[in-house]
């Protein structure tokens, strides 16, 4: 079973509502780059990090008005990958793209 969770379908069993909670409340607490980055590394594997850097960048692009084929080429990603961050990116209430407005201005 499916249901919507904060912007997205997710597996009801595959997430745990409490603990993904406590994690946003933890994000939100950590003010320090560095301690945020260590806290990062130490809850993920290098490739769960290497994949959540490479959504940022591929947001980014898109943000940029970059063509998606030359993202899909430049990051060696499929289309899909890009059509879900550009539909991210297009929603009225995205935090993403609230986020990058804000970050592209600074």
């Amino acid at each position: 079973m499916q249901k919507h969770f904060s912007g997205g379908l997710m597996n009801e069993r595959s997430l745990d509502k409490k603990a993904f909670n406590e994690l946003a409340d933890i994000f939100c607490e950590i003010s320090d780059k560095n301690k945020m980055k260590a806290f990062i590394q130490e809850i993920m594997t290098d490739k769960e990090c290497f994949d959540l850097v490479l959504r940022w960048k591929l947001l980014k692009a898109i943000y940029k008005g970059e063509p998606q084929r030359k993202i899909a080429q430049d990051y060696k990603i499929s289309l899909c990958k890009i059509t879900r961050g550009s539909k991210i990116l297009k929603k009225e209430d995205s935090c993403v793209k609230k986020i990058l407005d804000n970050f592209e201005t600074n």
